[in-house]
């Protein structure tokens, strides 16, 4: 079976609204490498949309896997529960960066914790409304596509949506939107659309994903955490991306002094399984009665057999250290690419979370098709990368914080060749 004859079936069998980026097939891949059924070789930068922190089948979370898969697979947790969701629990517990005693629920999918840190975010205020930003993404279900702060292509088409959803500006140096711009556009939401006692939470990415890897400045978070306090509103930090060692520290939100009160988690959490979860002061996260939270998969043993290994992967192979070490190498790669390509309007980095902007060097303006021709030349000498921006004119780097150094180097040197044509 060969790419072409798999594309063919693929369009006549799955729907057009499933966008797929690459037009070949993968067969299998390890660590950072992947390989489709033609047998081609490639470098993944992308790790699933920053899913494999720690590689494609690490050898810890695969074995942990089968042995979970020895004993069972699936219980439902509300049904019948198992120790090990418990024992990720209090290790996320004892781990997450917020303020006093903490409990933990899993779900499935990051939309699913984006979800359900809205309804518990409402169930302790008895609050209906929610802040989210521009540029955010949190999600594809209908609530969490109300809250991503981009309508192509997520929510085109889509409507009507949930109410009670409002949209401030992030802050960003690099389009020249300041932390008190921010704040004050918040205030106005309050002023003109919703009534401060009415918000129940204000959600953010502390690093936009989609949005284009845009870093929130300490400043803002601390306002934030401030305008909080003042109206009785709860402070949500979206870690789905962010989360378990991409920045540089397990959570992005340890970057900061003042604290989320509760934390979603997903993607990276279960190495390549399914599993998601929410994070939060123990008397906010027991606000809703018993049954309001939960879902059929929610918490697979599997997956949470996954979620344990990973996290001891991360201490033991020490991968927020290397994510520091391999970002600013990668950070050094796209400040000397600047002299042969004008095009680099930006560079933004925490970690390995690294994204870099290209506009028209004779119109200033974002330029996607600049941004399209790196990435095509980049993946015609076998490296994957990821775009996103709300003008899709971003590059951003998700490589495996596992990778080997030889491979990170000639992954470097791709890039280089992609960005000087």
């Amino acid at each position: 079976m060969s790419n072409s004859e798999l594309n063919q079936r693929r369009l006549a069998a799955t729907p057009r609204g499933v966008g797929v980026m690459c037009d070949f097939y993968a067969d299998k891949a390890e660590n950072a490498t992947l390989w489709d059924i033609e047998g081609r070789e490639f470098t993944d930068f992308a790790a699933g949309i920053a899913v494999l922190n720690t590689g494609h089948r690490h050898p810890k979370v695969m074995a942990a896997v089968r042995e979970q898969l020895e004993r069972f697979t699936h219980t439902a947790y509300q049904i019948v529960p198992y120790g090990s969701y418990v024992e990720l629990a209090e290790r996320i517990n004892a781990l997450a960066p917020i303020s006093g005693p903490a409990k933990t629920t899993f779900f499935t999918t990051g939309s699913e914790a984006v979800e359900n840190a809205v309804k518990i975010a409402r169930a302790y205020t008895r609050r209906p409304g929610v802040i989210a930003f521009s540029a955010a993404f949190h999600g594809r279900t209908l609530l969490t596509m109300t809250l991503t702060g981009k309508v192509a292509p997520y929510s085109t088409g889509f409507g009507p949506f949930p109410g009670s959803i409002f949209h401030a500006v992030y802050p960003s140096e690099h389009q020249g939107i300041t932390v008190e711009q921010s704040i004050e556009s918040i205030e106005r939401i309050m002023r003109t659309d919703i009534a401060a006692d009415q918000v129940a939470a204000i959600l953010l990415e502390p690093v936009q994903g989609e949005g284009g890897f845009n870093v929130a400045p300490p400043e803002f978070i601390s306002a934030l955490r401030e305008l909080c306090d003042k109206h009785g509103i709860l402070l949500i930090a979206d870690e789905v991306q962010t989360g378990f060692a991409r920045t540089g520290k397990l959570f992005a939100m340890e970057y900061y002094q003042d604290k989320a009160d509760l934390i979603t988690m997903a993607k990276s959490l279960g190495g390549g399984f399914p599993i998601s979860g929410v994070v939060g002061r123990a008397e906010v996260m027991d606000a809703p009665a018993p049954g309001g939270l939960g879902g059929t998969y929610a918490g697979n043993p599997l997956a949470v057999a996954a979620a344990l290994s990973v996290l001891s992967v991360i201490e033991e192979e020490q991968l927020c250290q290397r994510a520091q070490r391999l970002g600013a190498a990668l950070v050094e790669t796209l400040q000397k690419a600047k002299a042969s390509c004008p095009a680099i309007a930006d560079i933004r980095a925490q970690g390995s979370m690294v994204a870099v902007e290209f506009n028209d060097p004779q119109t200033g303006k974002p330029s996607a098709e600049i941004t399209r021709k790196i990435q095509h030349k980049a993946l015609s000498e076998g490296l994957l990368l990821l775009t996103c921006g709300v003008n899709g004119n971003v590059i951003r780097f998700l490589y495996p914080l596992t990778i080997p150094e030889t491979q990170f180097t000639q992954a470097l040197t791709i890039l280089g060749r992609a960005l000087a044509q």
